[in-house]
């Protein structure tokens, strides 16, 4: 019998979606010939601490040498933080490797894995991936419905995928919502709860969930140095979890998964508050102001507790965001999240917002009385 390689892959892999990152502002400069600002992926417009840029550029004269596997200074540093042990504590690259890597230690066929509709795709992705079910429950008002979630775990159900905030929607559950849902999730079921976005949000504490982990062990939290700390492109990102879970993580992980340059950024940016509360105070005013002017234009953005906005704005989504790219301004089409009539737009520095806001405001005059962009 014969076969080739490509029957060796699994249907299951097969199907899976491949992610689709927001177009570089090079390509998109290159290609226009146009000076272009890029709301787009969610990045820190602040950039990273310059503490963590020196310390990254120290670690750079040891690169012929692997850095430290078990990632032991920043795991201690992190455990500090968050009063646990290191041994609660995994580094990876952002949080995607962390979100893969829980489902591959507890899914496998004849298991299911839930999630949201509308919410971070390589969840389903890395449930799919394992061979499970994806189970997706609908959203109410753009955000995670716990309630509902809750009523559609089954005895096959191994793994649930949060995010709180929610991206692409922007959109938070409170602790108490958390709470009551945690309650009736079974101890063999693992929550995942990604908060990559948490320091943006006022209404949630950054010590919540960590004292929620500390109540119920079937809890694993991720956070990333990819948003406030601005070190995206590092892919540096940790998770809060069991020590048995995160041991078995470990054995399924590739080997010095994040780089000694990445380590020593993460090291001194978690030491500069300073920058930190630039940012998120940076990023507060600029995303009301942002929201408010949007509001004016006739849209309707959802409130966010995060360094984006999320807007409904009908069939003619897609092409407003290729006029939009037009005039050099590249925000993100949502089709691909499960949002076909929506965008997304990263909160930008006060002049990459001013050049959105003239950009929409040109794009809306032009199409006025046109379609139903304008009623919306």
């Amino acid at each position: 019998m014969t076969r080739t390689i490509e029957e060796l892959i699994p249907d299951y892999i097969r199907g899976l979606p491949v992610y689709v990152p927001g177009r570089p502002i090079e390509e998109v400069e290159r290609e226009l010939k146009i000076h272009a600002v890029k709301l787009a992926s969610n990045e820190n417009p602040l950039g990273p601490s310059p503490k963590a840029v020196e310390a990254a550029k120290r670690a750079l004269a040891d690169a012929h040498r692997y850095p430290d596997g078990g990632t032991h200074l920043l795991r201690e540093a992190l455990g500090t933080r968050n009063g646990v042990s290191m041994e609660e504590i995994f580094v990876g690259l952002g949080s995607s490797e962390i979100i893969d890597l829980a489902s591959r230690v507890v899914l496998r066929a004849g298991l299911q894995g839930l999630t949201s509709y509308g919410s971070y795709a390589p969840f389903s992705v890395a449930i799919r991936a394992s061979g499970a079910e994806l189970v997706l429950v609908p959203q109410k008002h753009f955000a995670f419905d716990l309630k509902a979630m809750a009523k559609a775990i089954t005895p096959k159900t191994g793994v649930i995928y949060l995010a709180n905030p929610n991206n692409p929607t922007g959109t938070a559950f409170s602790a108490e919502q958390f709470s009551e849902f945690l309650a009736v999730v079974p101890d063999g079921v693992l929550v995942v709860l990604d908060e990559a976005y948490i320091h943006y949000a006022a209404s949630l504490n950054l010590r919540t969930s960590p004292e929620a982990y500390r109540k119920r062990g079937n809890l694993l939290i991720l956070r990333t140095f990819s948003k406030v700390y601005g070190l995206a492109g590092m892919r540096i990102g940790y998770s809060i979890g069991h020590p048995e879970l995160l041991s078995a993580m470990n054995r399924l992980k590739t080997p010095f998964n994040t780089s000694g340059t990445a380590q020593a950024g993460a090291l001194a940016a978690l030491d500069d508050r300073e920058h930190v509360e630039r940012c998120i105070s940076t990023n507060a005013s600029e995303r009301k102001r942002l929201s408010e002017r949007l509001a004016k234009l006739g849209l309707r953005p959802v409130p966010s507790e995060t360094n984006f906005i999320f807007m409904d704005v009908g069939p003619e989504a897609k092409g407003i965001c290729d006029e939009l790219l037009r005039l050099g301004v590249i925000v993100r089409p949502l089709a691909w999240m499960g949002f076909s009539e929506a965008i997304r737009i990263s909160v930008g520095t006060a002049e990459e917002n001013d050049k959105c806001l003239a950009a929409m405001e040109q794009i809306l005059t032009k199409r006025a009385g046109k379609s139903e962009l304008a009623a919306r």
